[in-house]
């Protein structure tokens, strides 16, 4: 079996297949997910951004870097963290470079919130991978993670 790269920057209809289909994979999981998170203290938008804070507990945000990282309008993701403050999954510190600015962190409130959420989301899609073998969900994942990193890379 031969394997052939395409030169750099042409794209083919596989290449558009491939991006659809994980555009209606996310859709699909993702009405899936706002199911599940109905009637929870944690909507579908609280849970993206609980997960974002949860990938480094420690580590303070502005508004501008979750933005930023979101690739969202800072006006709705302004009025998502701030709903998040008044639930106590964030905490605001004033921000020691620019008095204007908050930082924010995840609280503990925050930390177990997403946690139930989390566990709620796995129960709720078990069922899933029943059929893959461990190395076949390696292996996924280690296509999405390339793909990911270069959409990262590439904003």
């Amino acid at each position: 079996m031969t394997t052939t790269k395409k030169k750099t920057g042409s794209a083919s209809a596989l290449d558009f297949q491939i991006i659809n289909w994980i555009g209606i994979i996310e859709q699909l999981s993702s009405t899936q997910a706002k199911r599940l998170l109905d009637g929870t203290d944690v909507p579908m938008p609280q849970f993206i951004l609980l997960n974002h804070f949860s990938h480094r507990p420690d580590e303070g945000k502005t508004v501008s870097n979750v933005a930023w990282a979101m690739q969202q309008p800072q006006p709705g993701i302004t009025k998502t963290l701030a709903k998040m403050v008044s639930n106590g999954f964030l905490k605001e510190e004033p921000n020691p470079e620019d008095g204007r600015s908050k930082i924010l962190f995840l609280t503990e409130q925050g930390k177990q919130s997403h946690a139930l959420a989390q566990s709620r989301l796995i129960h709720g899609m078990s069922g899933v991978f029943d059929d893959w073998e461990e190395t076949d969900k390696k292996q996924l994942f280690s296509y999405l993670d390339r793909l990911k990193i270069y959409f990262d890379d590439n904003r």
